[in-house]
């Protein structure tokens, strides 16, 4: 099974983003019916760790380790860590080019959860994809079926954007397949309990 954890943004984040996007190029090419492989707004999330495939005899070691990981999140914060989106990046060039928005705001708390989540998957000797976190929510896909130019344009004009808070209250592993169909398996909770 391929897999990985994520913290997904609410209704009302997803849908302010999707609306930006709609107005970059990488969105009107989509609506026209270039392949930019949009990112559905169903399965915007931010990875926190891809464990890439895992056998599903260990889907209950996977799912100790995140327990574990969320519950010593919960207990060092007094609140969710309270993000939003905006900002634009790319990744790779040519074929490979993806571009994304930027994650803001409680950010050193989501990077220390990526850190709990990592440490106890070594020490459950789990896989995982070991490059640095950078916290990032993919926006498409655009490969070189447009020209660098727009993708540029389009990364600049994320850096305009700047969309509504919203708490990173719960943790999701995700199995992912081709498709891509994203199916949430497990959540743990990330809202410290009322004392």
């Amino acid at each position: 099974m391929r897999l990985f954890v994520a913290v997904h943004p609410p209704p009302s984040a997803v849908a302010d983003l999707t609306a930006r996007v709609s107005r970059l190029r990488v969105g009107t090419a989509g609506a026209a019916g270039l392949d930019v492989r949009l990112a559905q707004p169903a399965h915007l999330h931010v990875t926190l760790a891809f464990l890439g495939e895992v056998e599903p005899g260990r889907l209950p070691e996977v799912a100790g380790a995140l327990g574990t990981a969320a519950e010593a999140a919960r207990a060092g914060w007094t609140h969710p860590p309270r993000l939003r989106l905006g900002g634009g990046g790319l990744f790779g060039q040519g074929r490979t080019t993806v571009l994304w928005v930027d994650v803001r705001g409680e950010v050193t708390a989501l990077r220390t959860l990526a850190g709990l989540i990592r440490a106890e998957l070594d020490r459950a000797g789990l896989p995982y994809d070991g490059k640095p976190f950078r916290p990032h929510l993919t926006v498409a896909r655009p490969g070189d079926r447009l020209d660098p130019s727009e993708v540029d344009a389009d990364r600049l004009a994320l850096d305009a954007h700047l969309g509504p808070w919203w708490p990173a209250d719960e943790l999701v592993l995700v199995h992912s397949r081709p498709g891509p169909h994203h199916t949430p398996l497990a959540t743990w909770p990330l809202r410290p309990a009322p004392c």
